[in-house]
C-alpha cells in the first residue's frame, strides 16, 4: 500500500512538473525580429534595392531548396532560436504575401539587409531604416489586435521574445566606406552616436509593449572575407581595427542595456554578445568541422554577395558545410546554428 501512494505522489509530482514546463516553454509566444540581413528572412525581396538574394544558390539548404531572401545557404540565428523557443521554425517576413497576419501571430521580422541604427546607412542601398521598421511594427500591432482581439494582442506583444541585430552595417558599408560621417565623428563618438539611436529604439519599442529585449552586438567583423581580401597590406588576415572597434562598440551596447533595465520597470533587455564564439569558430574552424574560414563558399568566396553570389559560378562550393561563410559577408547555416546553440541557452536563462 506505501509503495502505490509513493507511486501516486511520484505520479502527480511528475504530471505537476510536466504542466509547469509546459507553462514554461509556451511563456515565449511569438519572436519579433528587427535588424539588418544577419536575420532578415525576406523584406528586401519586396523593396527597391539591389541588395536581395531571391535567387538561388541562395537558400540552396534551405526548405525545399528555395531562396527566401535569406542572406544565407539556408536558415538564419532568429530562425533556430524561434524553433528552440517552440514558436515556429522559420520567422517569416513582414513583407512576404506568401504570408498573413495570421501567421504573424507567432512570428514575424522586420529586418532589412544592409540597414543599421544610422539613417544614413539604410541610405546606402535604399533599404528600409530602422526607424521604418518601428513603424511597420506599429502597423503589425493594428492587424494583430484586429485579428486575436485587444487582450490576447496585447500579451503576445508584451510576452514576445525581441531580437533586435544591427550595427556591422554603420561601420563596414557606411563609416569606413564613405567621408561623410568620418569627418563629423571619431571612431569612439560614432559608437556612441550609434548606441544613443540604438537606445532611443528601445525606449520607443518599450512604450509600444516591448518588454523582452535580446539585442546583438558586432562579431568580429573584420574577418568577414570582403574585408580579408581587401586587406592587402596585412596579408589578408583580419581587419584587427575593425575587429576593437566592434569590441569597444559592445561594451558600450552593454552598459546602455543595464542603463535601460535600471530605468525602465518591467523591461527586461538582455545582450546577446555572439564575439566570443564567433571568433573561437574564425580562430579555430577545425574544432567546428569547417575547413575554410579565410573565403566564403560563393564564388570565388573573396568579394561576392547579392547579385554578384551567383548560381552559374563554377568555383561556388559543393558542401557549405565546409565552409564558415556563405558569401563574402554573411555566414553558412551551419555556422548560424553553432552561434545560435551558444546564445539560445542564456536566453532560455533569461526567458524560459
Amino acid at each position: 500500500m506505501r509503495l502505490i501512494c509513493i507511486f501516486i505522489a511520484l505520479l502527480i509530482l511528475i504530471t505537476q512538473i510536466s504542466m509547469v514546463a509546459c507553462k514554461t516553454r509556451n511563456h515565449v509566444p511569438s519572436v519579433i525580429v528587427f535588424g539588418d540581413s544577419t536575420v532578415d528572412s525576406g523584406n528586401n525581396n519586396k523593396i527597391a534595392t539591389l541588395l536581395k538574394s531571391n535567387f538561388k544558390p541562395y537558400g540552396r539548404d534551405f526548405e525545399g531548396g528555395r531562396p527566401t531572401g535569406r542572406f544565407c545557404n539556408g536558415r538564419v540565428p532568429t530562425d533556430f532560436i524561434a524553433e528552440a523557443f517552440g514558436v515556429k521554425k522559420n520567422i517569416p517576413a513582414y513583407f512576404d504575401p506568401a504570408y498573413t497576419i495570421d501567421d504573424f501571430v507567432t512570428g514575424v521580422c522586420f529586418a532589412s539587409a544592409g540597414t543599421g541604427y544610422d539613417n544614413a546607412t539604410s541610405d546606402v542601398l535604399n533599404v528600409i531604416p530602422l526607424w521604418k521598421e518601428v513603424e511597420y511594427f506599429k502597423e503589425y500591432q493594428e492587424k494583430l489586435r484586429i485579428h486575436v482581439g485587444k487582450e490576447k494582442a496585447n500579451y503576445i506583444i508584451s510576452e514576445a521574445l525581441y531580437v533586435i541585430s544591427l550595427g556591422t552595417n554603420d561601420f563596414l558599408e557606411n563609416y569606413y566606406i564613405f567621408p561623410t560621417r568620418r569627418l563629423h565623428f571619431t571612431e569612439s563618438q560614432y559608437q556612441d552616436f550609434l548606441v544613443d539611436i540604438a537606445e532611443n529604439f528601445v525606449r520607443k519599442i518599450y512604450s509600444l509593449g516591448a518588454r523582452k529585449l535580446s539585442i546583438a552586438g558586432l562579431v568580429p567583423i573584420g574577418c568577414v572575407p570582403l574585408e580579408r581580401t581587401i586587406n592587402i597590406l596585412g596579408d589578408h588576415d583580419c581587419n584587427e581595427k575593425y575587429n576593437n572597434v566592434a569590441l569597444g562598440f559592445n561594451a558600450k551596447l552593454e552598459n546602455m542595456i543595464s542603463k535601460v533595465n535600471k530605468e525602465l520597470p518591467q523591461l527586461k533587455a538582455l545582450s546577446l554578445n555572439a564575439y566570443d564564439i564567433a571568433n573561437d569558430i574564425f580562430t579555430r574552424p577545425s574544432y567546428y568541422g569547417f575547413e575554410v574560414v579565410e573565403k566564403a563558399c560563393c564564388s570565388t568566396g573573396t568579394i561576392e554577395l547579392s547579385y554578384l553570389c551567383s548560381d552559374k559560378s563554377p568555383l561556388t562550393c559543393k558542401d557549405a558545410n565546409k565552409y564558415v561563410f556563405w558569401d563574402a559577408f554573411h555566414p553558412t547555416e551551419k555556422t548560424n546554428r553553432i552561434v545560435s546553440n551558444y546564445l539560445i541557452p542564456k536566453l532560455f536563462a533569461a526567458y524560459r
